[in-house]
């Protein structure tokens, strides 16, 4: 099917760009829990796989709401506010959904998938004492997922952002539109969207459009029309095919000998997120050793740790990335 957008002056003028963590985390939900893996997502999907099964989170609130396919409710995906919300901003978000629209979009969800889950019915019978349930569950897979990777999914976000930014200011929409995905298209003055399974018209969504790119949305763009809310497009962002390829480990003489060599080579091997107990088999240095430096590494702001079941893994953080990125 193919759906038209129609856009006015005023709908051009509030057409704008967010980054998401929920539009995130519903699309590498549903890959994780898939049959099959695309290639492009495999070492990612390798390393968490087992994290969420050992939690559990293959078979609670995510594995209920998030179908292997068709319709997600749209309540997990409130309307960012701004230009890069964080989670605690759209979990709230989450939390604070009309019970009336929660049990719509089960209705929805049950209709599609055949009927709802333990965990939905009884979000539908409580929506209000249940959301919590639902969004510590996420927080969760958050932890375990994305916020160990999230400095090097952000930054691919962030530069898709820029360069499309950019296509508008010396271009204009047209161009940004028909470059976006191959199923979207500009025409006079509508947005056309190939293979979307409802119509989509201004009288059915609201003011404006949202543009949000995602690394785990694919391999074409997803829409949520709730209004009054602007209608989102999320849309698989450049860069994603290169997001978990090894990079080069520049040379750290320099580095080191600010950081000190046990730091500086713990940040390299911080490349994948890992435990203390990888770390000290990887490096040969002691588990205290290794404890010891994660701790002076994450005061200065360039690790941060996310809580995995009975571990702790540590990841670089974006201010590290940048600081290894200079590095000749």
């Amino acid at each position: 099917m193919l759906a038209e957008l129609s856009f006015s002056v005023s709908d051009l003028a509030q057409m704008r760009f967010a980054v998401s963590p929920m539009w995130e985390v519903g699309p590498s939900f549903r890959l994780l829990c898939s049959g099959s893996t695309p290639l492009v997502h495999r070492t990612w999907a390798a390393q968490v796989r087992p994290r969420l099964t050992a939690a559990g989170l293959d078979r609670g609130w995510l594995a209920e709401l998030i179908p292997p396919s068709g319709y997600v409710p749209d309540f997990l995906n409130p309307a960012p506010t701004g230009p890069a919300p964080d989670l605690a901003e759209e979990l709230a978000g989450i939390r604070a959904s009309p019970a009336d629209r929660v049990r719509r979009e089960l209705d929805r969800l049950g209709q599609e998938q055949g009927g709802l889950g333990p965990r939905a019915r009884t979000l539908y019978a409580e929506p209000r004492a249940r959301l919590g349930r639902v969004t510590e569950e996420i927080e969760t897979y958050w932890e375990l997922a994305l916020a160990p990777y999230w400095a090097r999914i952000r930054a691919v976000l962030d530069a898709d952002v820029f360069h499309r930014s950019r296509q508008v200011a010396e271009h204009g929409a047209g161009r940004l539109f028909n470059a976006l995905h191959p199923s979207v298209s500009w025409d006079d003055n509508a947005l056309r969207l190939d293979r979307r399974h409802r119509p989509l018209s201004r009288t059915t969504a609201g003011a404006g459009l949202l543009l949000i790119p995602s690394a785990f949305t694919g391999p074409v763009p997803f829409t949520r029309v709730t209004p009054p809310e602007p209608p989102q497009l999320a849309y698989p962002a450049r860069g994603t095919g290169s997001l978990w390829e090894p990079r080069p480990v520049p040379r750290t003489e320099a580095l080191a000998a600010v950081l000190g060599r046990s730091r500086t080579l713990l940040l390299t091997e911080l490349g994948t997120p890992a435990s203390t107990t990888e770390l000290a088999r990887r490096t040969g240095l002691s588990a205290a050793g290794v404890s010891q430096c994660l701790t002076a590494l994450r005061d200065a702001g360039l690790v941060s740790a996310h809580r995995a079941g009975r571990s702790v893994l540590y990841a670089r953080t974006g201010v590290a990335e940048s600081l290894l990125a200079a590095l000749p």
